[in-house]
Formats: C-alpha cells, structure tokens, sequence
C-alpha cells in the first residue's frame, strides 16, 4: 500500500486541507470530522472537539498527504506535527512492524480494531519518527 504522511494541525485543520486543495487544484477535500464519528458511550465526545477535523487526505502529484486535528488535550508541538501512516492488507507484518519500532519507543496506541480498522496502532520509535500503522480492509486479517 506505501506510505503516507500525516500531518497534525493545532485547531485550524480545515483551513489548512482547504488551503492545500486550493494551492495544488486536487478539487474539493472530504473532510471528517471528529463529531462525524460512530459515537462510542464508553468515550463521550467532548463538544468543543465535535467541529475538529478527524481525518481528510488530499492526493497532491500520486502522493496521499493526510490530515487531522489534534484531539483536545493532546500535546501539539509545532515543527513535530508529521508522522508516516504505514497502510497493507497483511496483519502479521502490522504486529511485526509495529512490535519491534516500539522496542525502545514509546507506543501511542496499542494495536487495536477501530472503526475504520481491524488492526491500529501508532508509536514513535527510538528514534523520534512517528509511526501509523493500519490494516487495509478485511483480506489481510487472521
């Protein structure tokens, strides 16, 4: 599948994926935003966080540049707003991957089934880089 970069804005996510779209002429974004989402009553989501973009991706020259707003409460830290989504339909490279970039990282999330995956996680590795990795669609799930 490759990888994408992800890019973390502070609150102004839709203007900036509208911006983008504008300056490289990829036509109108998709955006979700977080109040968009399947609710999920264990997590009420916060009001303030409902109009925060969750996800929009642009595809800009064959490449896919993702975008999100930082969940409220979540540090932001300008210039460290880049990570890499790595997407397959293999699960068994997911766990491999993802278990040996967190030896001596720090995991974000554990790998878990969301709604818009069996099999998520993101970490940032020794090294600093963030990481997203996701199982694309059902094929590669075991």
């Amino acid at each position: 599948m490759g990888i994408d970069v992800y890019l973390n804005f502070n609150g102004n996510c839709r203007e900036a994926v509208e911006y983008y779209a504008d300056v490289f002429q990829t036509g109108a974004p998709q955006i979700m935003a977080f109040g968009d989402s399947p609710p999920n009553p264990d997590y009420p989501l916060p009001e303030e966080a409902k109009h925060l973009v969750m996800h929009a991706r642009l595809t800009i020259e064959g490449s896919n540049v993702m975008f999100s707003d930082v969940f409220p409460g979540m540090p932001f830290i300008l210039g460290n707003n880049v990570s890499l989504s790595l997407t397959t339909f293999d699960e068994k490279k997911i766990r491999t991957w993802f278990s040996k970039l967190k030896e001596g990282g720090t995991v974000g999330m554990e790998l878990q089934e969301t709604f818009w995956s069996k099999c998520y996680g993101n970490v940032k590795d020794k090294f600093g880089t963030e990481w997203q990795l996701s199982l694309e669609g059902e094929e590669g799930a075991h």
